[in-house]
This record gives C-alpha cells, sequence and structure tokens, in this order.
C-alpha cells in the first residue's frame, strides 16, 4: 500500500556521495550523499542522506523472582557523552538474516544467548528526514548463560531489569537508542493490551 499522490513527489536530478566509510559490504558501510532536488512546492535544493547499515536488536524476556526482567547493558555511548541502559544489538552482517544478528549482538555483548521460540517485535525507521536505515526488533523469552560477552569494544554490564522499570527508565531519560526505546516500549504496550 502507498499513500504517496503524484501532489507529494519530489523530483531527484543527481545524487553524489560527499563521504563515506567502508563497511564489511559495500552497501554496510556509513555513506554521506547529497541529493539535488525538487520538493513538491516547488523549491530546488541539496538534501543530505545518511545512509547506515540496518540494526538488529534483541529484546529477551525472562520471568525472575519480581516478575518479568528484561536483559540489558549498562554502557557508556561516547557520542553523546553519557551512561544509560540500551537493549543488545549492533549491525547485520551482509548476508545476515535481522534475527541472526540480534542473537549474536546478545551473546557478545552480555554473555546471555537467546533461545526458543523468537519473533519479530517491531521494525522501523529511527530518522526518515535525514537517515536511511531499518532497526529491527526480534523478542525471544529465554536466554542461557555462555560466559562472559566476547566484544570488547561494548563494556557495558549486563544486567536483568525488571519490565516494570522500563516506563520509569524511558521518562528519566536513562533508555539509550531508539531501538531500546521503540522496542521496551512497544513491548510494554503489547504487554498491557494482552492483560486488558
Amino acid at each position: 500500500m502507498t499513500d504517496v499522490t503524484p501532489a507529494d513527489s519530489w523530483t531527484t536530478h543527481a545524487a553524489s556521495t560527499a563521504w563515506a566509510a567502508s563497511g564489511p559490504a559495500d552497501d554496510a558501510g556509513v555513506r554521506v550523499e547529497v541529493h539535488d532536488v525538487t520538493a513538491p512546492e516547488g523549491d530546488r535544493f541539496d538534501y543530505p542522506v545518511v545512509h547506515l547499515p540496518r540494526v538488529a536488536v534483541a529484546l529477551v524476556v525472562r520471568n525472575g523472582e519480581s516478575g518479568e526482567e528484561v536483559l540489558m547493558l549498562r554502557t557508556y555511548r561516547y557520542p553523546v557523552n553519557r551512561y544509560g541502559w540500551e537493549l543488545p544489538g549492533g549491525g547485520v552482517d551482509d548476508g545476515e538474516e535481522a534475527w541472526m544478528a540480534a542473537a549474536r549482538e546478545a551473546a557478545e555483548e552480555t554473555g546471555w544467548r537467546p533461545r526458543g521460540h523468537r519473533r519479530p517485535l517491531i521494525e522501523f525507521e529511527p530518522l526518515p528526514g535525514g537517515v536511511s536505515t531499518t532497526v529491527h526488533v526480534h523478542l525471544w523469552r529465554d536466554a542461557e548463560p555462555t560466559g562472559e560477552p566476547l566484544d570488547r569494544h561494548e563494556p557495558g554490564r549486563a544486567r536483568w531489569v525488571p519490565v516494570s522499570d522500563v516506563v520509569r527508565l524511558a521518562g528519566a531519560g536513562e533508555l539509550l537508542g531508539a531501538g531500546t526505546l521503540v522496542g521496551l516500549l512497544q513491548y510494554v504496550a503489547e504487554s498491557t493490551t494482552s492483560r486488558q
């Protein structure tokens, strides 16, 4: 289904790569393009578009002593110079399914491997006004310990956090990243709806 009408149409006259950093595959790196466009209103201008690799996020929930718990990382993020809570996740490798990337990232970053039934929870574009990337969040209801985390560039500490704390953490600005925020709030919304 498309909701774009001819009046909404943009015209692209040219596109050029202004900057690129290679990744594991040609389309897996970061790329900044400048598009020469005409907007529906008739204005012509340069429109920067940032292309990022697809991202996969693991939302792993288990039953704990005080109710449902979610596997999270307490970590520091250099670009925003702050600590916060994140779901494990990262880039999807060339040829890899998003759910496989989410499971791999969870094991590498937390030392817990998701297992059992999984399902896609939500897929979204976090910044569609200027960034092209898709975030895939997958849900598991169990995990097994695998030992110490393997990713030395992810210095966070894995913790099982009560799901009942999610809305408070979101309101306090403690959840870092769109995949974490959108994924957790989608899970809480679905859980609330299913109890009604």
